[in-house]
């Protein structure tokens, strides 16, 4: 199927934004009334920060539980920055200072693992800037990062997500090399699926759904609070093969990551926060008790995420399990309120089957230092040249190769296969 790049602005979002603003002291203004304060700890901001994170359109990957087990995990220097007009919080972009090869970089927290970037803003803010973060605002958040950073690079940064054009759209970008490919839902499951050959895929899930009662049936399970931690563990191993097998770095094998990723199976808030859900495809009769399919899905509203799965290649292949399980999920999701399945950052085969729309997603670069400067342009560089790499598959397969012999550990999730 044809992937067509469609304006996310077209899929419908849930819910209004609730405003509910904690005030806070500044200890430097630009001209134009924007104060800019750098905080080195989370705990000062929660509730200010979770107010803004109530907004639809806010990532998951900036919500508050989620940056704080990460941050608490890592231990990266954080350098939060909040904006605000006469005491009224308008945003806050939550950054750790990550530093390589003598560069200190003030990112998103937990970025390597993130699909979606887009900062909290108040919709006070939203509502009266208009184009966004001006020059002198960007000058002003340079100031307050000056000694702490050498530049602030923010990655996969959608500029128009669902309608609304980011506040950050007028920052230096330069578009990253990795696409996000996402399945709106529209009305009755029927109509979602005509987005994507509905007759092909309906007969596509007899088939496998044929093979698998013929040799027992299966089970589609979401994981309980007493099998979440096992089926993490599954997927890590089931990953592990997959990485090796392809001689790709196994962006998931640190243990600092996998603590974070299980202590986030724990955090929900009701239906319509769960930071990670676990679910999975279990056999019956033939392999009994096998599974031979995992997903993790994330949901922050009516935008689900699928984070990563992973497939047992030594079990009923001829089924494709992996497909069938996103059929289930995409299914369920359908009557749960969902308006979005996102199959996160990385074009694969089976994303393109599945989605109609394609979002672009920007880094943006914004030097602090003289190296700084040096820096960015180095950056720049490097992600046009992941762009011509990645457009040559036999020159990607390399590089990814040589990385995964060299330890891979600056790989990022988006840079390897997700199955």
């Amino acid at each position: 199927m044809q992937t067509q790049k469609l304006d996310i602005a077209n899929v419908p979002i849930a819910g209004a934004l609730r405003r509910d603003m904690a005030s806070a002291a500044a200890r430097s203004a630009a001209g134009d009334g924007m104060r800019i304060e750098i905080f080195d700890s989370m705990p000062p901001l929660e509730a200010e920060w979770r107010a803004l994170e109530q907004d639809d359109l806010a990532s998951l990957h900036q919500s508050y539980d989620w940056c704080a087990a990460w941050a608490e995990t890592f231990r990266h220097p954080l350098a939060i920055i909040r904006g605000s007009f006469d005491g009224r919080t308008a945003f806050i972009l939550p950054l750790e200072i990550i530093r390589t090869q003598g560069i200190r970089r003030a990112e998103f927290i937990g970025t390597r693992h993130s699909n979606i970037n887009t900062g909290l803003f108040s919709a006070e803010f939203l509502g009266t800037t208009g184009n966004g973060l001006a020059a002198s605002q960007q000058a002003e958040i340079v100031r307050a990062l000056r000694g702490k950073a050498d530049l602030m690079v923010l990655r996969n940064v959608p500029l128009d997500w669902r309608g609304r054009k980011s506040p950050l759209a007028l920052m230096p970008a330069i578009q990253n090399q990795n696409h996000a490919f996402q399945l709106p839902f529209l009305g009755a499951f029927e109509t979602t699926l005509k987005q994507v050959n509905a007759k092909r895929r309906r007969k596509k899930f007899k088939h496998q759904t044929r093979i698998l009662n013929d040799k027992g049936g299966y089970d589609y399970v979401i994981a309980a609070p007493d099998q979440r931690d096992a089926l993490l563990e599954l997927f890590f191993r089931q990953k592990a093969v997959r990485f090796e097998a392809a001689g790709l770095p196994d962006v998931f094998q640190d243990a600092p990551t996998q603590t974070v990723l299980h202590r986030l199976l724990a955090l929900r808030d009701g239906d319509r926060y769960a930071a990670l859900e676990m679910h999975a495809l279990r056999l019956k009769g033939e392999h009994e008790g096998h599974i031979p399919a995992v997903a993790a899905l994330s949901r922050k509203g009516d935008h689900v995420i699928c984070q990563f799965a992973s497939i047992d290649e030594t079990l009923v292949p001829e089924a494709s399990p992996g497909e069938l399980l996103f059929w289930l999920m995409i299914e369920r999701l359908h009557h749960e309120g969902a308006a979005l399945f996102d199959f996160g950052i990385g074009d694969q085969g089976y994303k393109r089957s599945w989605c109609p729309m394609e979002t672009t997603q920007h880094d943006l670069i914004l030097p602090i230092s003289a190296v700084g400067q040096v820096a960015a342009f180095a950056q720049r560089g490097v992600t046009r040249a992941k762009a011509s790499i990645k457009a040559n598959p036999q020159l990607y397969g390399f590089i990814q190769r040589l990385r995964a012999r060299q330890g891979g550990s600056d790989t990022s999730v988006e840079e390897v296969e997700k199955d």
